[in-house]
């Protein structure tokens, strides 16, 4: 039995008619049964008793037929309770006040959106309903508290055709402020703790993984990694609280190796919620240590020599060293563009995997006889070679190039870029032989170099 509430029972339509009609007729049944009683006592002893009752049975019968069907039972009330598990829904013609329309069966748009709500009862029921009218399905939130209200992100599909200031103004509409738009894509379909153990994942695996994964679990932001000590001239850096620091736009948090990270998101202020998962995610960082992939790849250049391509590490330090002996200072100018400095310093930093990502090229006799250099700058990166002096222009440096520029396509970047001098005609020759778009600048004797991996998309909507 459904229990009803006072409520709900006063909604529910009162048939007085008909409850006048059974009234009457169930006075009018216990009287002809009075009557029949007495007949059959006091009356004769024949058949004709029996055929009497029997019509007037019948015509009873035939009476509450006729007007059952003259005067059918009102429909329940879709408010009376629980709709049963065979019950039919509503009508898709008459949809009740604030009900969700049906969903857009054309085509449709990902977006992420961030919106601060008032923290009271129906604010976010009010934001719903708000994109419900547009025919915007909500396919995930998270929920950011702040001091004086919450902070909503949401991933919407929406029709393809609905402008993004319409959204914009359908989320104002329903109460949001300070409200933020970007498209998405099927990489933001993954619920939010799944994409939160993946990266940490990716993280314990891979040391260099770290800002990555920054990246992504922030959204765009530009990220650096700040040595302890200038790799040049020795410079201390400031120093960073344990606990980090976080204002607004900007979070800096103590890097494991010495140094610190700085995030900064101009369009977006950070949340305590974040500034909480960034700090968890450098803490993993920390207890994990220092880590390379142990990957090799034995190649055959193109002269029958066979090379060894794997990962570096600061283990590599003293092999890194050794073939900077061996380099003529040309072959060390064109790489660093002047003086190096403290070479054992400023490898380390090279060698990092904080700053990036370093191939190293060893013989068959396990001599180090090239390195290759992803360096993470900002929201770009930055390709570097050196190549010892016997070993150039044997495809050693070629093979290098193309493999890091695929470690910054993985890695989601758009670009990479090359600093050397217009007289360094063999990075001239590997960058052409990407056979990508390349684009050239010249800045007071220097070229930059830059391959697009990918077209440049604008994605955002304030």
């Amino acid at each position: 039995m459904t229990d009803e509430t006072p409520a709900k029972r006063a909604h529910r339509p009162h048939h007085w008619r008909r409850d006048l009609v059974e009234l009457a007729a169930l006075f009018t049944a216990v009287a002809a049964a009075d009557s029949v009683a007495n007949t059959v006592v006091h009356g004769p002893d024949d058949p004709t008793l029996l055929v009497a009752s029997a019509a007037a049975l019948l015509a009873t019968t035939g009476f509450h037929t006729w007007w059952a069907r003259r005067h059918p039972a009102a429909p329940p009330s879709t408010e009376d309770g629980p709709r049963g598990a065979g019950s039919a829904p509503a009508s898709a013609s008459a949809p009740a006040s604030g009900s969700r329309p049906q969903a857009d069966t054309g085509a449709t748009t990902l977006w992420r959106m961030r919106t601060t709500v008032r923290d009271e009862p129906g604010s976010l029921a009010a934001l719903c309903q708000a994109l419900a009218h547009h025919r915007v399905d909500i396919l995930s939130l998270q929920t950011h508290p702040l001091a004086d209200g919450t902070v909503d992100e949401l991933l919407l599909r929406a029709p393809a055709a609905l402008p993004p200031g319409v959204l914009t103004h359908a989320v104002a509409t329903g109460g949001g402020s300070g409200t933020w738009l970007e498209r998405a894509d099927a990489h933001d379909l993954v619920d939010a703790p799944t994409r939160v153990l993946n990266l940490a994942t990716r993280t314990a695996l891979d040391a260099s993984e770290l800002p990555l994964a920054l990246r992504q679990l922030l959204g765009r932001c530009t990220i650096h990694s700040i040595p302890a000590r200038s790799p040049r001239s020795g410079t201390p850096a400031d120093p960073v609280p344990a606990e980090g620091v976080w204002e607004e736009t900007v979070m800096r948090l103590r890097d494991p190796s010495g140094g610190s990270i700085t995030i900064e998101r101009p369009y977006l202020p950070f949340t305590p919620t974040e500034f909480a998962r960034a700090r968890a995610l450098v803490e993993l960082d920390a207890r994990l240590g220092p880590r390379v992939p142990p990957r090799s790849d034995v190649l055959t250049l193109p002269e029958g020599n066979a090379i060894t391509v794997r990962r570096a590490g600061p283990g590599d330090l003293v092999a890194a060293r050794e073939m900077h002996d061996r380099c003529s200072p040309a072959t060390l100018a064109l790489r660093y563009h002047g003086p190096m400095g403290d070479a054992d310093r400023y490898l380390r930093h090279l060698l990092s995997p904080r700053f990036g990502r370093t191939l190293a090229a060893y013989t068959a006799s396990g001599r180090l006889v090239a390195l290759g250099h992803l360096l993470w700058d900002g929201d770009e990166t930055e390709v570097a070679l050196l190549v010892e002096d016997d070993w150039q222009r044997r495809g050693v440096g070629a093979e290098l190039l193309g493999r890091l520029v695929e470690l910054a396509g993985e890695a989601r970047y758009e670009s990479v870029y090359a600093v050397t001098q217009a007289s360094n005609t063999g990075m001239v020759a590997a960058m052409r032989a990407l056979d990508l778009p390349l684009d050239y600048q010249i800045e007071e004797g220097t070229l930059v170099i830059t391959a697009r991996l990918a077209p440049a998309t604008a994605t955002s909507a304030p």
